[in-house]
């Protein structure tokens, strides 16, 4: 396992961020590794994102020592989606089958579990957030067919997309944390605009099914003092409470966001007007 930690940065520091500092402190450049599992534990309400990628070993998920306990879900909760091929994962002894696009959640307690993949031409990709939880609330695959979705935007406004809501109120009972996976149409770039912050909450998005020469501008930083960081396919990037989160691609792509702090309103945000911003 490759265990990296980011310490929580505040947004009067962020202004002074050069390029390189910004993508430091934010940009989780490698996501996915052949026979890995790469993490990258926030401070930022404690969230755990990151790639499990095997292809010809069973991979374990242990406990790194930054996490102190016994066993990683010890006192976490965690939910992932597969972006790749067809894999399996067993949880304390049960298996689960996971077909591209499928989702699990696991809850507080969950012991030991094992990821592979079934076709080694064509690895499964299981794309994970964790965060910290308070009790159990029981395992549950979530398969694509059953996921929540809510088609908005428009082809006027670059933003015509589906948001599929996995680890959501709608779907199933989880202690604090969110996913949900968007898909853009094609001639659509923006993942939304306006843009919004939530304080009660941070969130991380992973952007994938974008071609090689294309890229995602990510948004980030104060209404009024905003950066922007360049991603690749496959990366990932941490966004603060204080932070808006809003991107454009140079062409249309999918992300995965994932939430996680005090708050499970998904409507609860403070809406920025695109003219008030700078």
């Amino acid at each position: 396992m490759k265990f990296n930690v980011r310490y929580a940065t505040s947004p009067e520091d962020s202004k002074s961020y050069d390029t390189e500092k910004l993508r430091e402190s934010y940009l989780i450049e490698s996501v996915f590794e052949a026979d890995e599992i790469c993490l990258t534990y926030s401070h930022f309400d404690r969230i755990i994102a990151g790639g499990i990628m095997p292809i010809h070993e069973v991979l374990s998920l242990g406990a790194p020592k930054e996490v102190a306990s016994d066993f990683f879900l010890q006192r976490r909760e965690l939910g992932l989606i597969n972006v790749g091929g067809a894999g399996v994962i067993h949880v304390d002894g049960v298996k689960y089958d996971m077909a591209h696009k499928d989702g699990l959640y696991l809850g507080r307690g969950v012991k030991e579990v094992t990821f592979e993949t079934v076709d080694k031409a064509n690895p499964a990709k299981f794309y994970m957030n964790s965060s910290p939880a308070h009790k159990t609330y029981p395992n549950k695959h979530i398969p694509f067919s059953i996921t929540n979705p809510r088609a908005i935007g428009s082809v006027e406004t670059m933003n015509k997309r589906v948001i599929y809501q996995y680890l959501h109120p709608a779907v199933l009972e989880t202690c604090q944390l969110q996913m949900g996976l968007t898909e853009l149409a094609e001639g659509s770039g923006w993942n939304t605009m306006p843009c919004h912050t939530h304080e009660r909450r941070m969130e991380v998005y992973f952007y994938f099914n974008l071609k090689e020469e294309h890229r995602v501008f990510h948004m980030m930083g104060q209404p009024q003092e905003t950066r922007h960081i360049v991603m690749a396919n496959e990366q990932a990037v941490i966004s603060p409470s204080w932070s808006i989160h809003a991107g454009i691609g140079t062409s249309n792509y999918t992300f995965i966001w994932g939430m996680c702090g005090e708050n499970q309103a998904y409507d609860d945000m403070d809406f920025v007007e695109t003219k008030n911003l700078k």
